[in-house]
């Protein structure tokens, strides 16, 4: 089977790990963890970072740092992984799911400006998800936001090396996030990070995810969390950045060998490349007419070796959200169960990648 999303561990990740083992620096502590800080941030272009174990938790110590209280409203785009959805419900709040633009499947600014035209809207923060690691209209949430002095959080989990309008993604809101899973472009195992220019942001996060100690006499200033990255998550995820660069441009690469064996398709549509935005083709997925074509072309890939997998549904279809508010207009409900994601590592042959062209071939 032809693996969907793997690690590319190709660079100086075993010298990085050897070097963890010898320093006995293996733990929540270490010169890796501030490297990888510090190479974040900058590549983010801001002041500071706080590395954690995961891009949830990243994402619900940003809303805390953000200031968001118990009970208050967060905008969530309709179409996301859940890990959005649930880190504001772990931080207490309320999520209100607004529906995204069919031109970039991003949370849609149109809809965010008639909710904030409302005197009562309740909103305390609005995130955006850079979905499949094409870029939001972040200018434009941007300005939405800050006329109401409200916070806007960037979930680039997936979308390291990506730019808008010629910046890199993760500092072009508020506070951001990045994600270092195992399908991701960089990899750390496992890993996240928070990335902002407030520092106050920064340090109450990284307060929080060292379970709020105020003094070495073990005494703790507040409810807080065992969130901090290990010194070896962050040694895999140094080795990778050393490589992104690379990396992206092959998975660009990819996406352009997969264009242009579909773009003439009408059965298939491409996923979404604006002008204003330079996609980083984290995970290449197309779009079927509906569910049951989207469902028989994972079948046929699959049948085929290709390990093909359909990509995400709406957060307003998930049981355990049913009760959140909602502004939607039909267009995530409309991408949900239609699309399949293709294999697209950064590590994948041109000879593997034929094959799999060959089997959306032969679906016809």
């Amino acid at each position: 089977m032809i693996p969907l999303a793997i690690p590319d561990l190709r660079g100086r990740e075993i010298e990085l790990l050897t070097q963890c083992v010898e320093d006995n620096w293996v733990s929540s502590a270490g010169p890796f963890v501030t490297g990888f800080e510090d190479q974040i941030a900058a590549l983010a272009g801001c002041q500071d970072a706080v590395a954690v174990v995961n891009g949830t938790a990243a994402l619900h110590l940003a809303l805390l740092s953000a200031g968001v209280a118990p009970g208050a409203r967060v905008i969530v785009p309709d179409f996301t992984f859940i890990a959005t959805a649930n880190a504001v419900c772990q931080a207490n709040a309320q999520l209100m799911l607004v529906d995204v633009s069919p031109q970039s499947w991003t949370l849609d600014p149109e809809l965010v400006a008639g909710i904030l035209d409302r005197p009562d809207h309740g909103v305390a923060a609005v995130i955006a998800v850079h979905a499949l690691g094409h870029p939001a209209d972040m200018d434009a949430l941007a300005k939405l936001c800050h006329a109401q002095g409200l916070p806007l959080i960037e979930d680039a989990a997936g979308a390291i090396g990506a730019l808008y309008k010629g910046r890199p993604v993760g500092g072009l809101g508020d506070i951001g996030i990045f994600s270092f899973n195992g399908n991701k472009t960089v990899t750390a195992g496992g890993g996240g990070m928070i990335v902002t220019d407030r520092s106050d942001w920064a340090e109450r996060a990284r307060h929080l995810s060292t379970q709020a100690r105020a003094s070495d006499a073990y005494t703790h200033d507040s409810l807080a969390f065992n969130y901090r990255m290990t010194n070896v998550n962050a040694a895999i995820g140094l080795a990778q950045l050393e490589r992104l660069d690379e990396m992206v441009a092959t998975k660009q690469a990819i996406a352009a060998r997969y264009d242009a064996a579909l773009i003439d398709r009408d059965d298939i549509e491409l996923m979404p490349r604006l002008d204003w935005a330079v996609h980083n083709c984290w995970l290449y997925s197309v779009r079927c007419h509906d569910r049951s074509a989207a469902a028989d072309l994972q079948r046929h890939l699959n049948a085929a070796g290709v390990g093909a997998r359909l990509f995400w549904q709406s957060m307003s279809s998930q049981p355990p959200l049913s009760g959140a508010p909602t502004v939607l207009r039909g267009v995530s409900e409309g991408l949900s169960g239609t699309m399949v994601s293709l294999p697209c590592s950064s590590n994948l042959s041109e000879e593997a990648q034929g094959q799999v062209i060959a089997a959306l071939e032969s679906w016809r």
